[in-house]
């Protein structure tokens, strides 16, 4: 979501849902295509993205809805994760539990 403007996220994000929510690769192609027609126009470098990157994308819908709800919560996880690293790796010594949390939030 990088390259897309902030005023357009909110559409994207819904239409690129849809992608991700797609019970087939051929279904995912197809959302894809919406998303481009709704948001590729002025974000282009997005979508080029996920176009080059398909053959490795595409390989998440291999796997069954069971799982693919573990990678989309696992991957919120690491997001989080990284964020309390990121600012954990800076100041290594806290004096008491509400710095560090001044600091992560």
């Amino acid at each position: 979501m990088r390259y897309v403007a902030s005023r357009e996220q909110k559409t994207c994000m819904k239409e690129l849902c849809q992608v991700y929510s797609s019970p087939t690769e051929e279904s995912a192609l197809i959302a894809l295509d919406k998303l481009e027609e709704k948001c590729g126009k002025k974000d282009s470098l997005s979508i080029r993205s996920w176009r080059q990157n398909w053959v490795q994308a595409s390989t998440f819908f291999k796997y069954p809805d069971e799982i693919r709800k573990i990678i989309h919560t696992t991957n919120v996880v690491e997001a989080v994760h990284r964020q309390f690293r990121k600012v954990t790796k800076e100041r290594s010594i806290f004096p008491n539990d509400h710095t560090l949390k001044k600091c992560s939030f």
